[in-house]
């Protein structure tokens, strides 16, 4: 399988764990399909693979069969209802040669799918002190970030919105607090439903963005991979050159109140 991604820079790297990735779109567990996979590799230039060790191989697929040599598998912990079930899937992925990268998911709320932070830090800290490069989903507050950091976490990954919502960055402020007080990567993950929220996101600073429902779920998948991967692209070049400035009030003219031609004639 040959990866035609959107025009990448290893001048500008994504660092997870010591790892460098040239790409800084991350295609997410859940709807899982050969197109999907294959849109956000070829397409979107995807470089690491989110999947749920329990989907690894099924009765009906094995989605480890449709992940090319060279993209990096990272097992979540999906479907763990607190840190020891957590620590025991993280243990098994690696155990089954999934490496040492693992996400954190945490949910003991099965209607808005919310993470439970403590317990996130908690396996945190177990799997980071077994040499895990941990990456841990979290609800976007600052001090159980801070505590992440100390526990050893790789990089923080907070939700814009509910896990499958399309909703894009409810949690845009907090996200930024995360973006202007953590010296780890921020990695927006879940709710993201559009090309031009994940610009957005990368446009604060966000160091990538993992995504999932967005593409599975449009009437085009290989098209809209496409378009994430530009939009990522796009809201990254914007944040490292810099935005322009935003008046608080008030307007500033962008072209010249005097000199008019007719200024002259009298």
């Amino acid at each position: 399988m040959t990866t035609t991604s959107p025009s990448t820079t290893l001048t500008d790297p994504l660092i997870i764990g010591g790892h460098e990735f040239s790409s800084r779109f991350i295609l997410g567990s859940g709807k899982y399909s050969l197109d999907l996979i294959e849109a956000a590799i070829e397409h979107a230039g995807a470089q690491i693979i989110t999947l749920a060790l329990r989907r690894a191989n099924s009765d009906t697929d094995n989605i480890l069969d449709h992940i090319p040599a060279g993209v990096t598998l990272l097992p979540n912990t999906s479907g763990a209802r607190n840190t020891e079930e957590a620590v025991r899937i993280a243990r098994l992925a690696r155990a089954c040669g999934c490496g040492d990268f693992v996400k954190i998911e945490i949910m003991k709320d099965s209607k808005y799918l919310l993470p439970d932070n403590y317990a996130t830090l908690a396996a945190t800290e177990i799997l980071a002190n077994e040499g895990f490069i941990v990456m841990p989903y979290m609800y976007p507050d600052l001090t159980v970030a801070r505590s992440l950091v100390d526990a050893g976490a790789a990089c923080i990954m907070p939700l814009g919105a509910p896990i499958g919502s399309n909703k894009g960055l409810i949690t845009r402020d907090f996200i930024q607090i995360l973006i202007d007080e953590i010296d780890l990567p921020i990695i927006v993950d879940a709710g993201i439903g559009k090309p031009s929220q994940a610009a957005e996101a990368m446009e604060m600073g966000a160091a990538a963005v993992m995504a999932n429902t967005a593409i599975a779920t449009a009437g085009n998948i290989p098209e809209m991979a496409k378009a994430f991967g530009l939009a990522i692209e796009a809201g990254r070049a914007g944040y490292r050159a810099g935005l322009g400035r935003v008046l608080p009030t008030g307007a500033a003219a962008s072209s010249p109140l005097t000199g008019f031609l007719n200024d002259q004639l009298f």
